[in-house]
């Protein structure tokens, strides 16, 4: 705007170049300020309006409103800006005309055809698209407001609008029926044809926000092993990308009617990680019994939710679940209490009393900071950057690993800022590390076998990119639901790129070199192999440590002092108990350095016991067999319901004058029967459909 007001059309180039690639860069970085623009109406499109009339302004300030250049510009932006309509109402029809009801991993929908979807380039990002075909425009009427040769200015905006047209165009064909996606009934009666021939028997039901992914991705494996026909149930579009590869089919359903006209008549065990409001499309149903899992076994009040009274049961670790329930005191009965392991801990390597490398690895994976400020949430806060110094700072030599939460920062501004710190901190002592004469010499021994690693890393990714996405590339999430069946040489191989990619990355850095580490991959489970020791806070992810047998530190941020710490929380009472400055921390290191002075090691394996249940049978054999167990309990109950349903007429309502006397004839035989009991074994073969269709209070 000053560039026009003064006028200077160089200076008024070069600013609008600045501005088209700032917002170029924004973009690409997926920058929060994009929608933050938006808020404060300054979104994209009146962005690229703003500069435009900006370019109207320099003419008119360069004694040109009188001009042919002028009437062209305008006129050039105008139809331009009018051509943006029919090209928002195409994207926004083709998205809507190929989005289905459900989106589906290893389920066959070959009962409904789905077409191709349009060429990625035509959709990605269409806004941004459209609006930068201004560019020749711009480009020209500069160039003819600088050199004073007008036909540059004619030519550039002959260009944009042509453009402009050549990609509405391109769309149009793409509105055709048979470049459509199925009607939703079409769709939603070929996945009821696929469950009626599947006939699944144990769901795995989640839902959650964007960063709680791996909330579900941390029971496939377990899912893949169990016993029956497994099926994944979701409910949010945006979680099915960051789902990791199973073979186990999957559907996401987004609507809650949708869900629950789907046909699961066979399942008899819905397993439930999260405790959330969805869940009740699918509590609603009667016919299979209902079980919270959860995502880990910590002493956090939510493992104590007074919400899993809703669940037939809850399955713990170990004896001390069932121990926390009944201090809550939050109405779990003890006999709707099962104890089955932790099927998911299988990858983690028992310690073997020395460390992985010449110098320990000790691993500081902190908790998020909640949803309230409880000091004790996590040690993130007010110890963080403590713990890390005195690691960095020890008098012997240790390689520090640190994993923070996926969810630290999202609530807490404090939190993120801290977290930056400390990654900060980490980043800087292995910048020193490296330039220690002692570590270089290391380094310059390794640095071969480096080299290797991070060029077998890079082939791994290629191939793992190359199979993530069955079909051709640029297919939209309908065309996704095609092709992308179960294909047990693809997830073979998946899972042995998996294992080389993971032994290629710690390979591919020395064993001395200090590191952040974010993302999906490498696993915690994964760090916990590569760590000696870890400091953590109350969670689930130091009962999983546990598993490992190796020394564990926990900081009592809400300074309740150690007795009183290790009363409250069962899975410190091996810990060493860290304050806020983490002076104690070398009891962690001695503990490392020398194991025959460690003076917990008896008290971890006693813990793990209690924690995590016993090491045999194993945490599968003890799923499968509460799995076996909760489907016997729920062909009973079915069994029953049919059996009233169809032989019996219900009992007459007593006479209201009775009521006065005592219990009538008829409210006793109502009685009598609520409290008979039904012979499982009796053979009911129309059980199923009579249940369906009786009335959903029926449970």
């Amino acid at each position: 705007m000053i560039a026009a007001l003064l006028p200077d059309i160089w200076f008024f180039a070069a600013a609008t170049a600045v501005t088209y690639v700032a917002d170029w860069y924004l973009h690409q970085r997926g920058s929060y300020l994009v929608n933050r623009l938006g808020k404060v109406r300054a979104g994209l499109s009146i962005r690229f309006l703003l500069r435009q009339l900006m370019i109207i302004l320099l003419l008119a300030r360069l004694d040109l409103a009188e001009e042919p250049l002028f009437y062209a510009a305008v006129a050039c932006f105008l139809l331009f800006y009018g051509l943006q309509a029919p090209h928002g109402a195409l994207t926004t029809l083709i998205r809507l005309r190929r989005t289905l009801p459900i989106v589906t991993r290893n389920v066959d929908l070959h009962a409904v055809r789905i077409p191709d979807a349009p060429p990625r380039a035509l959709l990605h990002r269409s806004s941004e698209k459209m609006l930068h075909l201004d560019l020749p425009a711009v480009a020209g009427i500069l160039i003819a407001a600088g050199t004073g040769v007008d036909l540059a200015g004619y030519i550039g905006a002959g260009v944009t609008l042509l453009l402009a047209v050549v990609f509405n165009a391109l769309l149009v064909p793409y509105l055709r029926r048979s470049r459509r996606a199925p009607s939703a009934p079409a769709v939603l009666k070929a996945l009821d044809t696929w469950l009626g021939e599947y006939q699944p028997t144990v769901v795995l039901y989640f839902s959650g926000s964007n960063e709680s992914a791996y909330q579900g991705n941390m029971w496939l494996d377990t899912m893949a092993a169990v016993e029956g026909r497994p099926l994944i149930v979701m409910r949010e579009r945006n979680l099915v990308p960051q789902l990791a590869d199973t073979s186990v089919p999957v559907v996401c359903v987004p609507a809650g009617t949708h869900l629950m006209n789907l046909n699961l008549s066979t399942v008899r065990v819905c397993l439930y990680p999260a405790n959330v409001g969805k869940n009740i499309h699918m509590l609603r149903v009667p016919t299979m019994k209902h079980v919270f899992i959860g995502h880990g076994d910590s002493d956090k009040l939510a493992s104590v939710n007074p919400y899993s009274k809703v669940y037939d049961e809850v399955w713990t670790a170990g004896r001390a679940g069932r121990d926390r329930y009944a201090l809550a005191d939050v109405g779990i009965r003890d006999e709707d209490i099962v104890e089955v392991g932790r099927p998911q801990l299988a990858p983690i390597e028992s310690w073997t009393g020395s460390t992985k490398n010449p110098i320990p690895t000790v691993l500081y994976a902190p908790t998020w900071e909640g949803w309230d400020d409880n000091p004790g949430n996590t040690s993130l806060l007010l110890a963080g950057e403590n713990i890390v110094r005195r690691l960095l700072k020890a008098d012997s030599p240790v390689r520090v690993i640190y994993k923070p939460h996926p969810f630290t920062g999202i609530r807490s501004a404090k939190a993120k800022a801290v977290n930056a710190r400390i990654k900060a901190l980490i980043t800087k002592a292995a910048q020193e590390r490296a330039a220690d004469p002692r570590w270089a010499k290391e380094a310059s021994a390794a640095a071969a076998g480096q080299n290797a690693a991070k060029a077998e890393l890079a082939r791994i990714e290629a191939r793992l990119a190359a199979l993530a996405m069955p079909g051709r590339a640029g297919g939209d999430e309908s065309e996704e639901s095609r092709v992308a069946l179960a294909d047990p040489a693809r997830q073979a191989e998946i899972a042995t790129l998996r294992a080389e990619w993971n032994d290629a990355y710690w390979r591919s850095f020395g064993w001395w070199e200090h590191k952040t580490v974010s993302g999906a991959q490498p696993k915690l489970y994964d760090c916990f192999n590569q760590s000696d020791a870890m400091v953590s806070d109350i969670s689930s992810v130091v009962s999983d440590f546990i598993a490992s047998g190796k020394p564990y530190a926990v900081t009592d941020s809400a300074k309740l002092g150690a007795e009183e710490f290790k009363r409250q929380n069962t899975a410190v009472r091996a810990a060493v108990i860290l304050s806020n400055d983490a002076a104690e921390i070398d009891e962690l290191l001695s503990a490392v350095a020398d194991p025959a002075t460690d003076p917990l090691a008896g008290a971890r394996h006693e813990l793990k016991t209690y924690l995590l249940g016993p090491d045999e049978p194993t945490s599968m054999e003890q799923f499968n067999a509460a799995v076996r167990a909760l489907t016997a309990k729920a062909e009973a109950r079915n069994a029953g319901v049919a059996q009233r349903l169809g032989g019996q007429q219900p009992a007459p309502l007593p006479d209201p004058e009775a009521a006065t006397s005592g219990v009538g004839d008829g409210a006793a035989e109502v009685v009598a029967e609520a409290e008979a009991v039904v012979d499982p074994d009796v053979p009911t073969p129309e059980a199923d459909a009579e249940i369906g269709a009786g009335p959903s209070a029926l449970r």
